[in-house]
């Protein structure tokens, strides 16, 4: 893990404010949403990219019937028809 050097404080509503510098290199837009993992004393925050649900890829992903599915998975299901 790579220290920022960045410090911020958590206001009385338990926010952070990620830093503009950090959001522009990670391509974070505002109302991106974020996953939060744990690693024993460790948060970690990635940007969420919806998933399909079959082979776990991350790109040219549908929602078909409130599940997320890739184009190749949908390719190979028609198949099986």
């Amino acid at each position: 893990m790579k220290s920022t050097g960045i410090v911020r404080k958590v206001d009385e509503l338990g926010r952070i404010v990620l830093p503009i510098e950090l959001r522009r290199t990670l391509d974070i837009a505002e109302k991106d949403s974020l996953e939060i993992y744990v690693d024993d004393d460790s948060i970690i925050l990635r940007k969420y990219q919806p998933a399909c649900i079959f082979c776990d890829n991350a790109k040219d992903v549908v929602v078909y019937r409130g599940k997320n599915v890739c184009k190749d998975c949908i390719k190979s299901l028609e198949e099986v028809k």
